[in-house]
């Protein structure tokens, strides 16, 4: 198997409803693994917390995911943002339309001054998603 680079995002506890939302979105196979399944006795009450996820899409996309591990800090910021691009319009509006329907809208998805059609939101998880329908060049 080739090499690939994947995001990885970290919860604050609601890995699970996250992960499944973006199921919801992106459609594909999800796969998730809590502290429990993997026999961390020091989990405690973080059993039932997501150790590992993995979504794995028709269209090929890969998210990973998973609540962040017990005795380490949260640090949320804006240091990550999750881009989704591509020519199928349909496809990318209807991933835009459950993103941002809960969440945030910072740039409306409209034409842009390079020529494509793009947008950028933070869903209600607070992740920062950029949807970018490239124009197709004749």
């Amino acid at each position: 198997m080739p090499s690939r680079l994947n995001p990885y995002i970290s919860f604050n506890g609601d890995a699970r409803q996250a992960m499944e939302f973006y199921k919801g979105v992106f459609g594909g196979a999800l796969t998730l693994n809590t502290y429990g399944d993997f026999g961390e006795k020091e989990a405690g009450d973080a059993a039932d917390k997501i150790m590992h996820s993995m979504l794995e899409t028709d269209s090929g996309f890969t998210l990973m995911g998973a609540d962040t591990p017990p005795g380490m800090e949260y640090k949320p910021g804006n240091n990550i943002a999750v881009s989704v691009s591509g020519e199928d319009a349909d496809e990318l509006r209807g991933y835009w339309n459950k993103l941002s329907g809960d969440g945030t809208v910072s740039v409306p998805l409209e034409k842009q001054m390079w020529g494509d059609v793009f947008g950028m939101c933070t869903d209600r998880f607070g992740i920062t998603w950029l949807v970018n329908i490239s124009e197709q060049r004749t």
